[in-house]
């Protein structure tokens, strides 16, 4: 598994609120910047910004546009990302603490969800 996106892009996620329930991760970034892998468990993204980003993971990619204050579900992945807009990205990550009593097995997710 991936680490801890605070622990391997510390300049980009930073942890605004933690309980035994849930972590609240703020992600900042400019246009051009580039992640390293890292891992996000189930969790719930909310924009606070309009931002475009290219995500990969198993060999793919997709680009994903989102408008400020979108409300989306990020399934557990692990993926690198890219700012490939010409805005700063920024959005918080609410992830859950709890397993998924019913995890999907194939653990291929990528990028948000909107529902």
């Amino acid at each position: 598994m991936a680490l801890d996106p605070v622990q391997t892009n510390p300049r980009h996620h930073r942890v605004v609120f933690e309980n035994h329930r849930v972590r609240v991760l703020e992600y900042t970034d400019e246009p051009g910047d580039i992640s390293t892998e890292h891992h996000h468990p189930d969790s719930v993204m909310i924009t606070a910004g309009s931002f475009r980003r290219r995500l990969h993971a198993h060999g793919r990619s997709i680009d994903v546009e989102l408008q400020d204050g979108e409300v989306r579900w990020l399934p557990a992945q692990d993926h690198y990302g890219e700012n490939s807009g010409t805005t700063p990205s920024h959005a918080f990550f609410v992830e859950l603490k709890e397993a998924d009593p019913n995890p999907d097995t194939d653990g291929l997710h990528l990028g948000p969800i909107k529902l």
